[in-house]
């Protein structure tokens, strides 16, 4: 039976082209293997669709949701007031068993506010957190939470790393996946109350392979499979993550007008960088998995190309497939 993905066809900056594009895509990749529910006003999708020859022959199914939650909108209003819109009906359809997962590129607060109030936490989660991917040396390490939760308990960090710690072993196929507390030091005892005291949990917390504190430095060293720290320290390294890759190109361009390097001389350089940089494209990870939710879902960047919505959509048949929410929902039940 085919994994079924429910897509918000309306969530991102382009929607919903290149939802559309990146759902064609995808399903002409596993015809046999995906099926792609698309949620958003009919009209409009069909439309879309038309584009698309061989649409009609791919698994792809239509379900109209004629509200939209916009980017800007106030989440907790617009879940109570949009209960025919793209995100309420997709997640409605995840609840009755209708979809496998859903994944959405839109209004991130709406999207987590109408999970938690559809799909509601696994037993035992208190704080349910979104994943961060680092590219390393090694391939990337993740981090969580990056922005979800600004204000955390000790006990929501060794949730977080226990989630993350699932994840890392049933997705990325790391046994025994390293877990690292983000920290101003290395040494016990350093940092502010929180890591001190989730430090001391976390060390005490069975089935972790917990390798004590690093410093931000050790991120990009690969220095752990899943790093750990509260929202407000990882939305700030994942800010300045995503400042990388436009600095560079800044710099190296101007770098080479400073030396006057000749066109094919910049053509390779460029390449080069290009190449380097590759780790760094958000498109590759195929959306930002929301962990401690009783289902599936993912959470794509507002500029997805039709390339990140094939990704997420990709990256959600493999997360439901390796039934991580069970997976999460066992291990914090010991």
């Amino acid at each position: 039976m085919p994994t079924r993905i429910a897509v918000d066809a309306m969530g991102g900056d382009a929607a919903p082209a290149v939802v559309v594009e990146g759902a064609v895509r995808a399903t002409r990749q596993a015809p046999s293997d995906l099926a792609v529910l698309l949620f958003g006003p009919e009209a409009r999708i069909r439309e879309e669709l038309a584009r698309y020859p061989d649409a009609a022959d791919l698994p792809l199914q239509v379900i109209d949701a004629p509200e939209v939650i916009g980017m800007a909108e106030a989440p907790a209003a617009a879940v109570k007031t949009k209960q025919r819109s793209s995100i309420h009906r997709g997640l409605a359809a995840h609840k009755q068993g209708q979809a496998d997962a859903f994944i959405s590129a839109g209004n991130t607060g709406a999207v987590m506010a109408a999970s938690l109030f559809i799909l509601g936490r696994l037993p035992g989660v208190q704080r349910p957190t979104v994943i961060g991917f680092f590219p390393t040396p090694e391939s990337y390490c993740i981090v969580l939470d990056v922005g979800t939760n600004i204000d955390c308990k000790p006990e929501h960090l060794v949730q977080f790393a226990q989630m993350g710690s699932v994840y890392a072993e049933r997705v990325l196929h790391r046994p025994s996946p390293s877990v690292a507390l983000m920290n101003v030091g290395e040494e016990p005892g350093k940092g502010n109350e929180l890591v001190k005291s989730a430090y001391v949990l976390l060390k005490d917390t069975p089935g972790l392979n917990f390798v004590g504190n690093i410093e931000g430095r050790d991120v990009f060293r690969h220095a752990a499979d899943v790093v750990v720290c509260d929202g407000f320290v990882g939305n700030v390294m994942l800010k300045l993550g995503e400042s990388v890759v436009p600095l560079l190109k800044h710099l190296v361009g101007r770098e080479m007008q400073r030396r006057a390097l000749p066109p094919d001389q910049q053509r390779l350089v460029m390449e080069v960088l290009r190449a380097t940089l590759c780790p760094f494209n958000y498109e590759k990870f195929g959306g930002a998995p929301l962990l401690g939710v009783d289902g599936t879902v993912l959470i794509g960047h507002g500029s997805s190309t039709a390339r990140a919505i094939e990704r997420m959509i990709q990256s959600a048949a493999e997360v439901a497939r390796q039934q991580v929410a069970a997976s999460i929902a066992a291990a914090l039940h010991g």
